[in-house]
């Protein structure tokens, strides 16, 4: 006797507007109550470490929709983390804040304009002689970085230098929306975690482990995003074939 398989019917609208504002509003939900406990004090974290928590979490998942107010609530963390690693004495980490903020404008400008005849940007791959350099320029700047924060007296030289400029090399590609930029951000933030959390940054520590779980997310959604983009190209060569 023949079976028939049930396949379950495809979610309704309502229940994919729930699915698509489900991760915001926890976000929002969970950042608002741990605004207000450290503000109020019940909290015992520092005001300026929640709120580059509550930015920096709003910024990525923004980046991973590719929303183009990741850029605007990303300088606002960036600010915020200036006035921390001050604090912690992470020096590489503060300066690269001001790095950020400019190629966070950059990048602003560059999703805006920065297409085509000035259009928006699209996701495509690095090119292999971008990637080439910005590996050589990885290697070399870490070296001379980390010589640089151990005369400094640094808490952390090497793994300061290493995430400082790996971080600069991901916001770069991040900026030209290149596709590989979220590999180079998953390495770095797996270095972050332990780095803050031997600083006793222990919602930085954990910051940085949700933006690697973001990392994964934003991979797969501008893969997606990438995958159109083939067909037709293909389509434009055998055009002209």
């Amino acid at each position: 006797m023949a079976t028939t398989e049930l396949v379950p019917a495809p979610p309704g609208p309502r229940a994919r507007r729930l699915r698509r504002h489900l991760v915001p509003g926890l976000i929002g939900l969970g950042s608002a109550l741990l605004v207000a406990g450290s503000a109020s004090g019940v909290v015992g974290l520092r005001l300026d470490e929640v709120l580059g928590f509550v930015t920096g979490a709003a910024c990525v998942w923004l980046t991973v929709k590719q929303n183009i107010w990741s850029f605007p609530i990303g300088i606002a963390n960036n600010l915020f983390y200036v006035v921390l690693f001050l604090a912690a004495r992470l020096y590489a980490d503060t300066s690269l804040q001001f790095v950020y903020i400019a190629l966070g404008a950059l990048g602003w400008y560059w999703w805006l304009r920065g297409g085509a005849n000035r259009t928006r940007l699209t996701v495509t791959r690095t090119p292999a002689r971008a990637a080439l350099g910005l590996a050589c320029g990885l290697c070399a700047v870490t070296t001379a970085l980390t010589a640089l924060l151990a005369a400094a007296d640094d808490a952390a030289p090497f793994l300061d230098a290493l995430t400082t400029t790996a971080s600069l090399v991901a916001q770069l590609m991040l900026s030209r929306k290149w596709l590989e930029n979220w590999l180079v951000w998953m390495a770095t933030d797996v270095v972050y975690v332990y780095l803050y959390a031997e600083r006793g940054l222990y919602l930085t520590a954990l910051l940085y482990a949700l933006f690697f779980a973001m990392c994964v997310a934003g991979l797969r959604q501008w893969r997606r995003a990438l995958a159109p983009a083939r067909p037709a190209a293909l389509a434009l060569g055998a055009s002209r074939g």
